[in-house]
């Protein structure tokens, strides 16, 4: 048995907690990253019970002052963190008290720690998911100097990995930012439908103190209260939301990633990522390992089973709150962590890689890219798009059989295929013909590409 029996709930208790059980159920070594918020959601709780007279000025003013101290002391690497006291909530608290005396014991007046966890995750969590939106707009800025910076420049598209069409390099990293747009909305999403505040839910059911909630609310910068005490208390689809979004997020980085890593190999060699962001071999000396895309590609997996872990802790639970919640912890911190490193490192490597033209050009002309420009070209010349297909098609196959590509055939094995086909063909038949060709909105024409990157500036200045 713990001889240092400093619980602040064991006044129904007759023998203290057992040493195992109390480190067990103890929280402290992970919840004290919501230091600041709870020190924040107990500032506005205080002067919140000012307003309606519970404290008075000098009490006030002692939380506040010892609120400060305690602040100072966890940023100073002074505070003198307990397991005994289970969790960051009653650690804080219990200095309180020793600092303001009896104004520390009166603060938790009309709260309880469930009311108080779950605000705190939210005003944390609020914070974090600004930091993960300006990630994501960092690395979007990136993506599109990048992306005007090589607009003109020519690589092979792949559907099933296989040379599909040419597209220009541009677009390719606008695609990119696309998803990345799309990830930046849901987080905005769900730090707007999160923005709710628990306080004064107290343990389930509410307080019989008349607290001013929407005052507290106005204090933290909560939208609201929320409207229901028990899924106040209990609710954590805000945090499971957070990890789908970042799931999300994660996946196209990794996506991202595959390909960085593919661009960069020597059979690919499109791209050269800078230096700083490889690693070598330890016995082979030629070795440049794209170390990082690989682990961001590898990290998607920890994020996916986090999501997966919130899930299943929340699936079976009755309400309102379960000890169960404790665990939710851990899974978002580490979804917040690797989310954010992970964007601050893409953000960072991406746009300062160079592109191997010649080689994204060279590899463009391999797998007969243009084959369906030469089809348009026959549907323009009023064929049916489907025997203009099957044409094509058996050019391809004459091409192949002579190893050569389509703009190497003469024009009367073309006309072979169809007598419609004139000496202009030759013009659609170039990569850059097939490029510039395709100048409507959302293709991949230079001017299409410079289109969408002014665009996507002035998206972000919104």
């Amino acid at each position: 048995m713990s001889k240092d029996d400093t619980r602040m709930w064991g006044g129904r208790f007759n023998q203290p907690t057992d040493e195992f059980v109390q480190a067990f159920t103890a929280s402290v070594g992970f919840d004290r990253r919501l230091a600041h918020a709870d020190i924040e959601g107990s500032r506005a709780h205080a002067m919140m019970l000012k307003h309606i007279g519970v404290l008075n000025s000098d009490e006030l003013t002692a939380i506040k002052y010892g609120l400060q101290q305690i602040r100072d002391e966890i940023d100073a690497g002074k505070f003198a963190w307990s397991v005994a006291l289970e969790d960051v909530h009653m650690n804080i608290e219990a200095r309180l008290t020793e600092l303001a005396g009896d104004a520390g014991k009166k603060l938790h007046t009309g709260r309880s720690r469930n009311d108080q966890v779950a605000t705190d995750i939210r005003l944390y969590l609020r914070e974090q998911i600004g930091i993960c939106m300006h990630a994501i707009r960092s690395f979007q800025n990136g993506l599109l100097d990048l992306a005007e910076r090589e607009a003109q420049t020519i690589m092979p598209g792949f559907t099933h990995l296989q040379v599909a069409q040419p597209v220009s390099f541009g677009h390719h990293m606008m695609a990119w930012f696309e998803m990345l747009d799309r990830d930046h909305g849901r987080l905005t999403d769900c730090a707007a439908r999160m923005n709710q505040m628990p306080l004064g839910s107290a343990a389930l059911a509410g307080t019989s103190f008349e607290l001013d909630r929407e005052y507290s609310a106005e204090l933290l910068g909560f939208d609201m209260p929320s409207r229901n005490s028990i899924d106040a208390v209990s609710d954590r689809d805000f945090a499971i939301e957070f990890c789908a979004a970042a799931s999300i997020c994660m996946m196209h980085l990794s996506r991202m990633a595959e390909e960085l890593v593919l661009w960069s190999s020597a059979q690919f060699d499109f791209i050269q990522l800078p230096d700083r962001y490889c690693t070598g071999s330890s016995i082979m000396p030629q070795k440049k390992n794209p170390d990082v895309p690989e682990l961001v590609r590898g990290k998607v997996g920890r994020v996916t089973g986090h999501l997966m872990s919130l899930l299943m802790l929340m699936k079976a639970q009755p309400l309102a709150y379960n000890k169960d919640n404790q665990e939710d912890k851990e899974p978002l911190f580490d979804t917040l962590d690797t989310l954010i490193d992970s964007l601050r490192a893409f953000a960072d490597m991406v746009p300062a890689l160079s592109v191997n033209r010649d080689s994204t050009y060279q590899a463009a002309q391999q797998g007969y890219a243009t084959a369906t420009d030469l089809a348009d070209y026959l549907a323009r010349k009023d064929v049916a798009f489907r025997d203009a297909h099957e044409a094509v098609g058996k050019a391809v196959a004459f091409a192949i059989e002579q190893d050569k590509d389509l703009s190497a055939c003469t024009l009367e094995e073309l006309q072979k295929f169809d007598p419609r086909i004139e000496q202009d063909v030759f013009e659609v038949l170039t990569l850059e013909g097939s490029l510039n060709a395709r100048n409507i909105t959302g293709g991949t024409a230079p001017e299409q590409v410079l289109f969408e990157v002014n665009a996507g500036r002035e998206r972000l200045k919104d």
